[in-house]
């Protein structure tokens, strides 16, 4: 950046800009650790004139922006891969306000999600969508984040009611609307979701809340193979019982679950299920036909978590698989992938996945939000063993061509970032040139995010 920019940037901003090279590094990887670029500063904005002050700027003298939050991302969304400004929205953390009877709550991008959940609980509500870091909602927004919930309450696009977003030629628009449901004109609002700040910035969001769940179980089966649980997940989702969550762990990811946590659950594969119902007596049938259907499909063992801790516990074992795995292995590199099917080609996908797995001598576990037809492959290896990752990277492919032949998504829930843009040119290879021109619309000098989700025309 050059150096008239950053002056601009320290007269308009003072102390709120910073170019030390501890800032400057706190902005330059996401959680997955893939990739590492310093931006040439930081923005930390505290208001949406902030915001739209930080694009005029940058429109003015022609330096890149990427927007940044939790830095929670796992394709690279937030690394400033063209240098530029990092504007940390972070301190954009005010609940601007909830309305019980709308069951929506207005906030602004740099709320972390169990904070709106601590604020609204006192309602009787919750913010449904999961994903287990400390995400914020704005990069929720940004990515279109998923997670335990998605199963019953649907992703983050489907909790998003209105939006205010910054555009790069000075515009502030508003895109949604606080109704329920609208026929009002072209759908703005869901171009933005999963946008990953390429289009705009998100300065303020209106969401939608959710009654809490009057009385809630937890079920824990184990399985014989990974497999017989898949298939286990498609007949709980087909007998509407509609959970709150449907959750599989591979025995490698609770033997690390055991050993960061000290539990002691069996090492087989697990289904996780979490019921909910209005009463006593329907939660008592919803589990027992349920219990029947695992224990059908080839269950070995189902446990009930009925008090609150009880289900605490198993749910902090879920959300704390990745950081288990990862312990196992100090000093590995990791590769985490993210792929979403139909439902009825889970099990398939992923026992052909698992097989080329075994093929290869790799050693991989598998996470999923089963329920919807989304898991994870998490693999590791030392950096420089390069005849491991190659293997890595060709099962990797080999899973997202499995993936995209059975009609599924390359990211169900991570978006696209850095990492699967090869892939999003292969799903959406008919539409490519149409987002290419919306792209162009919007951001017609390439400042925004530049280098994220669209692969380069040029290959």
């Amino acid at each position: 950046m050059q150096e008239t920019a950053l002056s601009a940037l320290r007269a308009r901003f003072g102390e709120a800009f910073s170019v030390s090279g501890a800032v400057r590094e706190a902005h330059a990887r996401d959680e997955s650790r893939l990739n590492f670029h310093l931006p040439d500063g930081v923005l930390h904005a505290r208001s949406e004139q902030d915001v739209v002050d930080a694009l005029a700027l940058a429109r003015q003298h022609g330096f890149p922006v990427t927007p940044f939050a939790a830095g929670s991302s796992l394709e690279g969304q937030i690394v400033p891969v063209h240098g530029g400004l990092s504007l940390d929205v972070t301190g954009m953390n005010a609940v601007l306000g909830i309305e019980p009877g709308g069951f929506q709550a207005t906030v602004q991008p740099g709320v972390p999600y169990p904070e709106l959940n601590r604020q609204a609980r006192r309602h009787g509500l919750f913010w449904a969508v999961d994903p287990g870091a400390e995400a914020t909602l704005g990069g929720m927004a940004s990515t279109n984040a998923s997670g335990t919930g998605a199963v019953r309450y649907g992703t983050t696009r489907d909790n998003i009611l209105e939006m205010r977003i910054a555009l790069m030629d000075g515009r502030m628009i508003r895109v949604g609307s606080r109704a329920r449901k609208t026929s009002a004109g072209y759908d703005l609002k869901h171009l933005f979701i999963g946008a990953e700040g390429t289009l705009g910035v998100i300065t303020e969001l209106t969401v939608r809340l959710w009654p809490l769940p009057g009385e809630l179980l937890a079920l824990r089966c184990t399985f014989p193979t990974v497999r017989e649980a898949a298939e286990c997940a498609v007949l709980v989702m087909g007998a509407a019982l509609n959970p709150e969550r449907l959750e599989l762990m591979d025995e490698l990811m609770i033997a690390a679950v055991n050993r960061h946590l000290g539990r002691t659950y069996p090492e087989q594969p697990t289904l996780w299920i979490e019921l909910a119902a209005a009463s006593p007596a329907a939660l008592q049938d919803a589990l027992e036909v349920c219990r029947a259907l695992c224990l059908d499909a080839g269950a070995q063992d189902v446990a009930t978590a009925t008090a609150a801790e009880e289900r605490r516990a198993l749910w902090e074992a879920r959300h704390k698989a990745y950081t288990a795995m990862s312990a196992q292995y100090p000093g590995h590199a990791q590769l985490s992938t993210d792929a979403c099917v139909p439902l009825h080609r889970l099990p398939d996908v992923l026992d052909f996945t698992r097989q080329r797995c075994l093929d290869r001598g790799l050693n991989t576990s598998f996470v999923g939000h089963v329920g919807d037809g989304n898991f994870h492959v998490l693999f590791h290896a030392p950096p420089d063993d390069h005849a491991t990752w190659a293997a890595i990277h060709a099962t990797y492919d080999e899973l997202m061509q499995a993936t995209l032949a059975a009609g599924g998504t390359c990211t169900g829930e991570h978006g696209v970032g850095l990492h699967k843009q090869k892939y999003l040119a292969q799903e959406h290879a008919g539409t490519l040139d149409v987002m290419r021109d919306l792209k162009k619309l919007f951001d017609p000098h390439g400042l925004l995010n530049p280098g994220k989700i669209l692969p380069d025309p040029a290959g």
